[in-house]
């Protein structure tokens, strides 16, 4: 028997099946889809067993496969399948796709062995009645006699020896029994009384199977619960269903109101959860123990059978695009593709749509569904814009007087407040007043963001860091100023402001500890504080009932980022984070301070007008040839030597350009980063409509410099970010 194995490494040169001999003894093991190790040069690698054969080439001499790591396939055939599509459509190497679908313990050389852990288990045997047993062993008997079956960890104050003797001698049978790290209880059946918007929503769906949909549903329209009376239609019949959210921090409140509904048949698949974690919710999911999935982009390839609905909340963020490292996919392109396999139904849920997915809502290439109310028949918080080019006039901190009005307002009425600043860290950068030196970071063009409570300069990108001095290293004067704001600053202010009420923190800096997610929001939803501050990952899918007041303390940082999709990014930030107040009963209020009151993003936040804003933002993509009047496709040249990247880059565009004729090519251009990790970076950005010879054409770039160490050539289709 000949096996074909793609091996662990990640390298366009290898990137191809190698055949293998399969020893005697491990024939009737081979299964296609399953690890292996094998030799490879003078190394030993594992990989996938993609092909099996028993046609051995005559003129070489073929290695034997060292030995199997699985008994169970690690990829079934529809992972297989998509695997292949996914290296189609992003030009990544083979291999990567199919690493990036698996949980670290399953991919080829992982690198760490992740254990299955166990209980033990003691049950009674026929005792015989010859045998004299001492006061101990009748002690345990006794236990476990009441017990039936007794965790081994439930026999306290025991003998251990005595214990032992009794499993040798036959009289308590030792039982093991897998133990999941992650446990989840059915603690009662929460099922809501649906609105005859959200009963219209869900009997279109599912009388109308293997569509695309995109929900648009403004904030607190209860698209959760319609998302859970479809899954549980779904579940009656049989199937099984994959729910993605784009952030982790959603996912704890998600996972938590969906075991509310369904209990242990739920599995979640998140960054925040730990190897062994990760590997016990695959081995749940493939083994048919869960039939619903809940995660961020990667729960897009859990292993499910019989899917009968996919359902993608928040469709609108970036976060469902991989931009690093390759392969570059979209976890909403993955779920059409599985809905292609599935025969089934996808769903994408946002109270702001991106603009490409409502084009094509419009267009009729998918159908377009509505919750234009929110459920509890409220209307849509007030908003008002304070200019803070009049209010800086007026006040020294980042508080317009305002805001600090209304926060007290709602905190003497026992309320909540949600405040926004969508940058961590204390400030964004230090700098000199004396000479104007800024600190840089030495591998990455871009400066370094000061954190006070460590007292620190850190690159949010390479992760370099080092201490803040009091004077100047350039002209040695003690001189030094923090420059713009960033959520520990704001949070200092906000303690001088309210010293009588408890903040609390929400940013990558207070929440990199495991778990702190969900301790936190469980902390401010039983109003153990009374102000949340935090980036953005406190403007989406939250929903605490007391919070009445939301304040966006600058509207303008997602302005002010040279893209193209900043405008629409602006938008949907505002317009989800108001969403956040008045949720429940009580009525809602949102402040935006803005140094650009005018612009026409913060004016239709103001009004909630997502239609207006799609239209107005429309005309200007189709007189800027930008998505989704054309695609996008961005090539990345990097390398040490900036010179003779440049140069390259040049010699790229100008074979594009005797190639792709109807092709808009811009560059190349230094990306926005110009330097990272000290590596040089150009792109040069594709607009196109045609994409007929467009992907013939990058393969044979990326073949062309595949053996050349001084460059690398990254191409990102349909890019989230252009950095």
């Amino acid at each position: 028997m000949i096996a074909g194995v793609l091996v662990e490494l990640s390298n366009k040169n290898i990137d191809k099946v190698f055949s293998y001999n399969v020893p005697r003894e491990l024939e009737n093991k081979m299964r296609i889809g399953i690890r292996v190790t094998v030799p490879f040069g003078n190394m030993t690698l594992e990989g996938f067993v993609l092909e099996l054969s028993n046609n051995k080439p005559s003129d070489i001499e073929l290695r034997d496969i060292i030995s199997i790591v699985d008994l169970d396939i690690v990829l079934n055939d529809e992972l297989l399948d998509l695997g292949k599509k996914i290296q189609d459509r992003t030009l990544a190497t083979l291999i990567s796709c199919y690493q990036v679908m698996l949980p670290k313990a399953l991919k080829a050389k992982n690198g760490s062995v992740v254990n299955i852990k166990f209980d033990t288990f003691y049950r009674l045997n026929d005792i015989p009645l010859d045998i004299k047993l001492t006061a101990g062993q009748q002690k345990i008997i006794e236990l476990v006699k009441s017990k039936g079956l007794v965790l081994k960890k439930e026999l306290v104050d025991i003998s251990s020896s005595s214990l032992n003797t009794l499993v040798k001698k036959n009289i308590l049978i030792e039982e093991k029994k897998e133990h999941y790290r992650v446990n989840y209880v059915l603690d009662e059946i929460e099922k809501k009384e649906l609105t005859v918007e959200q009963a219209k929503v869900v009997d279109e769906v599912i009388n109308n199977p293997r569509d695309i949909y995109l929900l648009h549903g403004v904030t607190g329209s209860g698209k959760t619960e319609v998302y859970m009376e479809m899954i549980d239609y779904y579940l009656r019949l049989g199937k099984t269903s994959i729910v993605l959210v784009p952030e982790i921090s959603l996912t704890p409140q998600m996972v938590n109101r969906f075991q509310r509904r369904f209990g242990n048949k739920i599995a979640a698949i998140h960054s925040a959860l730990s190897d062994g974690e990760k590997y016990d919710e695959w081995r749940r999911i493939s083994r048919g123990e869960a039939s619903i999935v809940i995660g961020a982009r990667s729960a897009i390839f859990a292993p499910l059978e019989n899917i009968g609905i996919i359902i993608v909340d928040e469709e609108h963020s970036d976060s469902y695009k991989q931009s690093d490292p390759s392969p570059r996919y979209s976890a909403k392109d993955v779920a059409i593709l599985r809905s292609i396999y599935h025969n089934c139904s996808v769903v994408f849920g946002s109270a702001t749509p991106s603009l490409e997915m409502m084009a094509r809502a419009k267009k009729g290439v998918y159908k377009l569904l509505s919750l234009p109310n929110r459920v509890n028949g409220k209307k849509l918080p007030l908003v008002k814009i304070v200019d803070m080019n009049e209010e800086m006039k007026k006040i020294r901190g980042h508080f317009s007087n305002v805001l600090v009005e209304a926060i007290g307002n709602c905190l003497e009425r026992q309320e909540q407040v949600i405040l926004l600043l969508n940058r961590r860290g204390y400030s964004s950068f230090v700098s000199c007043k004396n000479c104007g030196y800024t600190f840089k970071c030495p591998n990455c063009d871009i400066t370094l963001t000061f954190h006070k409570s460590s007292n620190t300069l850190r690159c949010h990108y390479c992760g370099y860091g080092e201490k803040v001095y009091k004077e100047c290293p350039s002209c040695h004067e003690v001189s030094l100023s923090n420059l713009g704001v960033g959520t520990q600053k704001v949070e200092e202010e906000l303690m001088n402001l309210f010293p009588n009420n408890k903040i609390l923190r929400m940013d990558y800096d207070t929440t990199s500890r495991k778990g702190m997610h969900e301790k936190m929001i469980e902390a401010f939803k039983n109003h153990e504080y009374d102000i949340l501050l935090g980036t953005q990952m406190v403007a989406k899918g939250l929903d605490f009932s007391n919070v009445t007041l939301v304040g966006v303390i600058n509207a303008d940082t997602s302005l002010n980022i040279p893209d193209f999709r900043s405008s629409e990014n602006t938008f949907s930030l505002l317009s989800q984070v108001a969403g956040r107040s008045g949720r429940s009963e009580k009525e809602g209020f949102v402040i935006i301070q803005t140094f650009n009151p005018d612009h026409y993003a913060i004016d239709y936040t103001k009004r909630h007008d997502y239609i207006g804003f799609y239209e107005r933002e429309m005309l200007i993509r189709k007189q800027l040839k930008y998505p989704p009047y054309y695609y996008l496709c961005n090539i990345k040249i990097s390398g040490k030597d900036s010179q003779y990247i440049l140069n390259e880059a040049m010699k790229i565009k100008r074979s594009l350009e005797r190639n792709l004729q109807s092709t808009i090519i811009l560059g190349p251009s230094t990306a926005s980063i110009f330097k990272m990790n000290n590596i040089f970076r150009y792109n040069v950005i594709l607009k196109y409509k045609d994409d007929s010879m467009l992907y013939d054409i990058l393969d044979k770039i990326i073949e062309h410099y595949k053996a050349n160490s001084k460059i690398k050539i990254d191409i990102d289709f349909n890019p989230s970010q252009m950095m």
